[in-house]
């Protein structure tokens, strides 16, 4: 290493050193982005409410979720008497709630039994509020400070005025034939609108919350506005919780028990520093070793794929035996495979149920589908099976697997 290079690198060190030390002798910023995280302190975060939910319930405990409705729900679906395993409430609280349209109807579903469905959100998805016969509106206020309150006159003490962070969304559309007004919030232009809605579904309900910051850490830790959260919580029965996390990057298992290493270490501003110093350094040491020679690297031929020729000549070997019932009870076995491969699909009973659900995921026509399984269920069913009963399956799992 040269001396001109030697000095070029210390002063770059020393550049870098006094960089740090100017960076931690600042006070550490607040964050104010409304990440409406259970686990963290800042101030639109959730972790005050979630500690408090467990204390308000007496017979149930919190379950938190950090999978898709979907998927969490449906594990927890018994096929055999065609019930939930579990029963509760569903919470979720995040300034858009955006899922997929399975996981919507997995909640219906779950609601339907009897159960009760919590959101407190901005934006609602449109499936949502088509299947429950609401609209919603944003107007747009100068001003963030809006009076909460309820519906029910015993609950007047929990009336709240907040003075920041509140968005003029409301319920512009309600079916008031079946959906009860719970609350209201109240703007500077005097105008009264419904930000809390019960809509009943089957055995349960939804209970649809406009004004999720009023959960957050800012608003529990300010003057009295405990209150009016403990007035919505009021609402939910007195069972297990299944609190649905707006973050769902967690150790790969879906319990949610740590936050991934990059994330917790670029959250801490020492460690995040070591980080950028460590990328620094592998910079360096890689340009100064970019002119290294590298050895020849011998082409290897890849291995020939033999399973297309394979597969042909079990095809000839079972049609020149004419084993038809052989051939068509391995291709209905390996299409059920591929819907429990491709789709995560429950194929031991093929009913009604099940050919909603494939539609869902696959996007195929009902009438296909239905076509199909019908198909399915009499060929497991049959006996004596011929070269037509062959032809009709093949033509039948070749075009459902056909893209659109």
């Amino acid at each position: 290493m040269s001396k001109r290079l030697k000095i070029y690198l210390g002063i770059l060190i020393a550049l870098i050193l006094i960089a740090i030390s100017v960076q931690m002798s600042k006070p550490t910023p607040i964050d104010w982005r409304e990440t409406y995280d259970e686990r963290q302190t800042n101030p639109y975060d959730l972790k005050i409410f979630h500690k408090e939910l467990a204390r308000t319930l007496e017979d149930g405990k919190i379950k938190n979720i950090y999978r898709s409705p979907y998927e969490f729900f449906n594990g927890k679906y018994d096929w055999e008497t065609y019930t939930y395993k579990i029963k509760g409430s569903y919470v979720h609280i995040s300034p858009d709630f955006y899922t997929d349209e399975a996981s919507l109807n997995e909640l219906l579903d779950f609601a339907s039994e009897g159960n009760t469905i919590f959101l407190s959100t901005h934006e609602m998805p449109r499936y949502l509020k088509d299947s429950l016969g609401f609209s919603t509106k944003y107007e747009y206020q100068v001003s963030t400070k809006a009076t909460l309150s309820f519906a029910n006159r015993n609950l007047r003490d929990n009336e709240i005025s907040y003075e920041t962070g509140m968005k003029n969304i409301h319920f512009s559309k309600i079916d008031t034939l079946t959906t009860t007004p719970l609350g209201y919030q109240k703007f500077d232009n005097d105008s009264i609108y419904t930000n809390f809605i019960k809509v009943p579904h089957g055995d349960g309900s939804f209970l649809l919350h406009t004004q999720p910051a009023v959960f957050t850490n800012f608003h529990l830790l300010k003057d009295d506005h405990y209150k009016y959260s403990e007035g919505i919580l009021g609402y939910l029965p007195d069972a297990d919780i299944f609190f649905d996390s707006a973050y769902r990057v967690v150790d790969g298992k879906g319990d949610g028990k740590r936050d991934s290493s990059l994330r917790f270490i670029l959250s801490e501003p020492a460690l995040r520093w070591a980080w950028y110093l460590s990328l620094l350094f592998l910079l360096i040491f890689i340009l100064f070793n970019v002119k290294r020679k590298q050895r020849i690297v011998k082409i290897v031929d890849p291995l020939e794929n033999t399973t297309v020729d394979f597969t042909k000549t079990i095809g000839n070997l079972f049609y020149e035996t004419k084993d038809h019932e052989n051939v068509v009870r391995k291709k209905i076995t390996y299409f059920l495979e591929h819907l429990r491969t491709e789709y995560l699909m429950n194929t031991q009973v093929l009913d009604e149920k099940f050919i909603t659900r494939l539609r869902q995921k696959s996007g195929k026509p009902i009438e296909e589908i239905e076509r199909l399984v019908k198909l399915l269920n009499i060929l497991k069913k049959k006996i004596h099976f011929d070269q037509n009963d062959v032809l009709m399956i093949t033509k039948a799992i070749e075009n459902f697997r056909k893209k659109k």
